[in-house]
């Protein structure tokens, strides 16, 4: 097998759904973290980098750059990514929608003006990140009555995708309040005994 080295800040963000797959195939790897100001970043590790920049995949020493390539290879790598042609780009698409709600939600998080937070963390809880769960609900819905995954019999990165998402939330059923069969699967894939224990393990970070 192949030695996986996953190279990020020290942070969920954008290297957690790689994490995610990993661990839910029981996958070792070497979980490589940089503190904010940390001198070790960007040091030699940028020239690494494929475009200069975190999360960085190595896959026997050879790079793999973008967040949604690096899980989306190790998805198909360890058949987590859909079985069929047609699952795959379900998939793909919920995991998309995934990262254009956490995108919104970085702006909250790391807008420096306060008026101007305030408005975008406003804008966020009370339209964009209620409407699109309720999109997600739907198509969960869609899929067995939303009693089973998001695609297909079993798990795939959309399912680790969404609880991703709702570990960045807060971990809290808030602001799932409306959309209950999300809330149902986010408790079972974290139920998961790998992913659950992942999940108590993993250093405990604010984002």
């Amino acid at each position: 097998m192949a030695n996986f080295k996953l190279v990020y800040f020290d942070g969920r963000g954008r290297g957690e759904l790689a994490r995610l797959v990993l661990k839910a195939a029981a996958i070792p790897f070497e979980d490589v973290r940089f503190g904010y100001g940390s001198d070790a970043w960007p040091g030699e590790w940028k020239a690494k980098c494929p475009f200069g920049q975190l999360p960085v995949l190595f896959v026997d020493d050879k790079p793999l750059a973008q967040s949604t390539a690096i899980a989306r290879y190790l998805a198909k790598e360890f058949h987590l990514a859909g079985k069929t042609a047609w699952e795959q780009a379900r998939a793909d698409m919920l995991v998309d929608e995934f990262g254009d709600i956490m995108t919104e939600m970085y702006k909250c998080m790391f807008e420096s003006d306060e008026t101007k937070k305030s408005e975008l963390n406003d804008k966020f809880n009370n339209d964009m990140l209620p409407r699109h769960l309720g999109y997600l609900e739907n198509l969960l819905k869609e899929n067995n009555g939303g009693k089973s995954f998001f695609v297909g019999d079993s798990l795939t990165w959309a399912d680790l995708g969404l609880v991703n998402v709702y570990d960045l939330l807060g971990s809290t059923d808030a602001p799932f309040a409306k959309t209950p069969l999300l809330t149902d699967l986010c408790k079972r894939v974290r139920e998961i005994p790998n992913i659950a224990a992942w999940i108590k393990t993993r250093p405990q970070t604010p984002w």
